[in-house]
């Protein structure tokens, strides 16, 4: 039974960090932006597509494949946000980007129930279904890659964000957008930027979810849940925290999930309720006041 449990730490750790592979661009748009992107379950399933077409049409290597994956979403997400988001202003900003960013959901959803039917998928290659033996533990590469992308990638944007010129002027218009505009920062353009970085992200997790777990249009929809939750333990708009709050509950749920598996996915859902009892901010969470 130890061995057991010793195992399942082991796994919950490294599916934690497919799942802040997905969860990071999240809130890192709601850090900038101050919106929830109800479409990130769906641009993550898309992104598993994209991932799809191009290793079993193109024979393209699941990881050489993200250098034209990423690219694609970023751009994605710059029209996504260009063309619907930026046009919303005012006191209802908030609860109209809920529905535009909803209805976005939808559109991908039907395109992709058009271009794949509603057949399950799954990306394969051969380290998705190989693993290494170590003191006594089988870890899977592919979980192995992906928990090492998740910390180069979650270290790449905290460097971008506090090392970089562009970084200063993110900050800049999380902490006051209008400060930031009086001393010349282009708001409009960091938000456009910063989201198409957030849907980027998810060329990365769509890949690795895809390569974890059968997939299909509808998928998106457990995801975002699930990702909301992260990022709502976390902290919101923490991109440490997503990382934080991912390996603690998906260690959670794998521990819980040896003695009752009916059981797992509530424990993921009622641990979030027990911590934001004790701490309403989450692990990392920032003041909820912010400078319109």
């Amino acid at each position: 039974m130890a061995r057991q449990v010793y195992q399942a730490v082991v796994d919950g750790i490294l599916v934690g960090g497919v799942y802040a592979l997905m969860a990071v661009g999240l809130t890192l748009i709601f850090g900038v932006l101050d919106i929830i992107n109800i479409a990130q379950g769906v641009l993550v399933i898309l992104g598993a597509y994209l991932s799809y077409v191009l290793s079993v049409r193109l024979h393209i290597d699941l990881f050489v494949g993200l250098a034209i994956t990423v690219p694609a979403m970023f751009v994605i997400g710059v029209v996504l946000q260009w063309a619907f988001i930026r046009r919303l202003r005012g006191r209802e900003r908030t609860a109209m980007t809920l529905l535009v960013t909803y209805a976005a959901a939808l559109i991908i959803e039907g395109s992709l129930y058009e271009a794949f039917g509603p057949d399950y998928k799954q990306l394969s290659a051969p380290y998705v279904t190989s693993s290494v033996h170590v003191l006594g533990f089988y870890l899977p590469y592919i979980y192995l890659y992906g928990f090492a992308l998740a910390v180069v990638i979650i270290a790449g944007i905290y460097a971008l964000l506090y090392r970089t010129r562009f970084g200063r002027s993110v900050r800049a218009t999380t902490q006051d957008e209008t400060a930031a505009r009086l001393i010349g920062i282009d708001t409009s353009r960091v938000a456009t930027l910063t989201f198409g970085i957030g849907v980027a992200v998810t060329a990365v997790g769509g890949m690795m979810f895809g390569a974890t777990n059968s997939f299909n249009p509808n998928s998106g929809y457990d995801l975002i849940s699930r990702l909301l939750a992260i990022i709502i333990l976390g902290g919101l708009g923490s991109i440490g925290g997503a990382l934080a709050a991912s390996v603690f509950m998906l260690t959670l749920e794998s521990v819980v999930d040896i003695w009752s598996p009916q059981w797992a996915i509530a424990v993921f859902y009622a641990a979030l309720v027990v911590v934001l009892v004790v701490r309403p901010t989450g692990f990392f969470g920032r003041a909820p006041a912010r400078a319109q």
